[in-house]
């Protein structure tokens, strides 16, 4: 084993060493990385503040906002017109449904109607029909009843004449004169 200038270094003994310094180095690196970065963000964080606190930033912040508010406003109320339209067109739909339903409604009735009426006229032609119908049958009845009795009164009419006729009272049998006398 040979120690060189080192008396105490062998093969084994190197390799650990920069192994050792290796990692030293990079726990130092990271340590500056994490210093370095605590640094930047700590100045960042001090120089947003300065520029929140200055008055052009507020005046930006303030710009922005109003802007956003009036673009978020000009979206509520374009959303609403669309809304009132809608719902102005679906109203226009109903009355126009309403309308055609209360017109197919009217026609159905009138329709009904002219139907009743219709058979109303034909039962009033039919009960006018039956009812001078009978009116004929009644005079018809009547007449044979005028008859029947004219022929009766012509036969008691025939029948007084000839029993007249026979008894002489209505001067139109002969006389007879029955005298007696010479001649």
């Amino acid at each position: 084993m040979k120690c060189g200038a080192f008396p105490c270094m062998n093969d084994h003994f190197l390799p650990n060493v920069f192994s050792l310094l290796r990692r030293q180095q990079e726990a130092e690196q990271k340590l500056l990385e994490e210093e370095t970065a605590k640094r930047v963000e700590e100045a960042i964080r001090r120089k947003v503040e300065e520029s929140l606190s200055s008055k052009e930033i507020k005046l930006e912040i303030q710009r922005r906002l109003e802007e956003g508010r009036k673009r978020l406003h000009d979206e509520v109320a374009a959303q609403l017109e669309k809304e009132k339209e809608a719902a102005i067109i679906e109203a226009r739909q109903k009355e126009e449904q309403a309308r055609k339903e209360k017109e197919e409604l009217e026609r159905m009735l009138e329709e009904n109607r002219k139907r009743v009426e219709e058979a109303q006229r034909r039962e009033a032609l039919e009960q006018q029909r039956r009812e001078e119908e009978r009116y004929r049958e009644l005079e018809e009845l009547q007449r044979q009843k005028e008859e029947a009795l004219r022929r009766k009164k012509q036969q008691e009419e025939e029948e007084r004449s000839n029993q007249l006729k026979l008894l002489g009272k209505n001067k139109s049998r002969p006389k007879l004169s029955f005298a007696l006398g010479s001649k």
